[in-house]
């Protein structure tokens, strides 16, 4: 069985490939960032491809039985190509799956869908409301799935919580480099609101599943996140505890810091986009029932289980990470901007 992987360089495609891998598959992974071919260990074909060159496309679809398509621009890249990325190469990875009869094709949308929604546990069937950018293009992207369903491609479409895991950098490394030098942790609104997350080897393994048979119950759309979570005020502090941090929650009243950080957003002077603040202080939590009965599976990681994971792999690479160059992905750290100022207060 041959599998391609879109944004096969990015920290999901990056535990995808090591798990596949393992489990036998033949792989190609494609993504525009260059490949560290020291983290890929197995028998994989590293393509340079951009998922919106058709022609390129067209060649590493015709050689494989599945696609995984997890490419995607991250939310703060500019809208013009999160649009284009997210949406004119889905339709591309869409149409070509369809001309080479692909067995299954597997997108990794996001929850980012719901927008901000009032009502918790979120089901598959709530209204979908994008919030920016990144959250429209993802529901564009959902609605072309659905029109390449009808003419009999059988697509899966996965909705994760925000994943962490050993190698998650991006908007967590903040947050580690912080609990690393023991600081207060701001949070938005007062810490008693659950905030459900996930961990990257639970993401993976569900996915995993997905590949084994081409049942038509899997031509649906599916939510994933954690099973077991609490309050973003109980799940840090367990974190803390486990990890010997002395880092202690810092409640900052939403009025007071949400304006802020939309101003400093539009001026480039933080890494927070607006998704981000405008869900901290509320409850976000999807149901998983569904997933959990398709797939005969659950989870195995509680938030904190996995905060503690993914810290203990960054405290272990402490002095590699910070010897990198700052980006927008999630395998490197975010510039911290204004933040960066804030945290000498702390």
């Amino acid at each position: 069985m041959k599998i391609l992987i879109t944004g096969g360089a990015g920290f999901l495609g990056y535990h995808l490939a090591r798990y596949l891998d393992k489990k036998g598959y033949e792989l190609i992974l494609n993504d525009i960032h260059e490949f560290d071919k020291s983290e890929y260990p197995g028998e994989y074909k590293l393509i340079l491809a951009d998922v919106r060159d058709k022609k390129k496309m067209d060649d590493l679809i015709s050689q494989v039985d599945i696609v995984i398509h997890a490419a995607a621009a991250l939310p703060l890249a500019k809208p013009d190509e999160i649009k284009t990325t997210t949406v004119n190469g889905t339709k591309n990875v869409l149409s070509l799956s369809l001309k080479h009869k692909i067995k299954r094709v597997i997108y990794i949308s996001s929850t980012a869908v719901y927008g901000v929604p009032e009502v918790h546990p979120i089901y598959e069937h709530d209204k979908l409301v994008g919030v920016g950018p990144y959250g429209e293009a993802k529901i564009e992207a959902e609605r072309l799935c659905r029109q390449y369903l009808k003419k009999g491609l059988n697509v899966t479409i996965i909705r994760p919580k925000t994943f962490v895991g050993t190698g998650r950098l991006g908007v967590f490394e903040i947050l580690f480099d912080w609990i690393h030098d023991n600081k207060k942790i701001p949070v938005i609104g007062n810490g008693k609101n659950r905030y459900q997350l996930m961990d990257v080897d639970d993401l993976v393994e569900a996915i995993y599943l997905f590949t084994l048979k081409n049942s038509k119950k899997y031509n649906d759309v599916f939510n994933i996140g954690a099973e077991k979570f609490r309050t973003v005020k109980e799940d840090l502090e367990d974190m803390f505890r486990e990890v010997g941090s002395r880092s202690r929650v810092l409640p900052i009243p939403s009025w007071l810091v949400k304006t802020p950080l939309r101003i400093l957003e539009k001026l480039h002077l933080s890494p927070l986009y607006q998704w981000v603040y405008d869900t901290a202080d509320k409850d976000s939590f999807v149901s998983i029932d569904k997933i959990k009965k398709t797939l005969r599976w659950r989870p195995k990681y509680s938030n904190t289980k996995a905060l503690v994971k993914a810290y203990r792999w960054y405290k272990k690479h402490y002095k590699q990470i910070k010897s990198k160059k700052s980006g927008i992905t999630h395998t490197v750290g975010w510039k911290q901007g204004a933040l960066g100022l804030v945290k000498k207060f702390m």
